[in-house]
């Protein structure tokens, strides 16, 4: 992917993001203290916290991307050094890491 379209699909992402979490803090569930709906509104909460806190580590990721992109090392796994393979950045344009080296990551932060 040249670094054109990577930095367009990136700038893209992190506009979508922006918006997403703009508009799940602006929906997060206001708490009542009535019994009846307290329970609802707990769930509502968790599953509205949950998202924000999902899309706010990808938005890190993409951030983080677009930093490497700047940098120059863009598409160069920060495990190993190789180069992250084409496919994977198409797939994931925020891909930090080649597959080896994210199986590893993955299993050393459970």
């Amino acid at each position: 992917m040249d670094i054109a379209t990577a930095r367009a699909r990136l700038e893209a992402m992190l506009t979508d993001l922006d918006r997403s979490i703009a508009i799940l803090k602006g929906e997060h569930p206001e708490r009542d203290n009535s019994p009846a709906d307290a329970g609802a509104l707990l769930s509502d909460s968790d599953r509205v916290e949950a998202a924000l806190e999902s899309m706010q580590d990808h938005r890190r990721a993409v951030a983080a991307a677009l930093d490497r992109l700047n940098a120059g090392t863009y598409g160069q796994c920060l495990g190993c050094g190789a180069t992250v393979p084409e496919g994977r950045l198409e797939a994931r344009p925020d891909a930090a890491r080649c597959l080896a080296c994210q199986t590893k990551h993955d299993k050393s932060h459970r």
